[in-house]
């Protein structure tokens, strides 16, 4: 679990190049870690694929593999934690 969060705050911190004033989460969001740990507790997770902050939406994108083979993208909301 944790070389999964790992490759994850790796694709976050990949777009560091872009203003991050335009990308930061409201200050009341959960923390990024427990948002993750929750999608490999909710799902049958391989590896977290990618995670994206999408910014015009105000929500976290979460592309995720599945152990059976199949890939899912999750839309989280920042401070409830609960996919969109």
């Amino acid at each position: 679990m944790k070389s999964t969060f790992a490759a994850a705050l790796m694709t976050v911190t990949a777009g560091a190049g872009m203003a991050v004033a335009d990308m930061r989460p409201p200050a009341d969001a959960q923390p990024l870690s427990a948002i993750l740990a929750s999608v490999e507790a909710a799902h049958d997770v391989a590896w977290i694929d990618e995670v994206e902050w999408e910014d015009d939406r105000g929500e976290w994108e979460v592309e995720v593999r599945l152990a059976s083979g199949g890939q899912l993208t999750l839309r989280i909301d920042p401070v409830t934690g609960e996919t969109r």
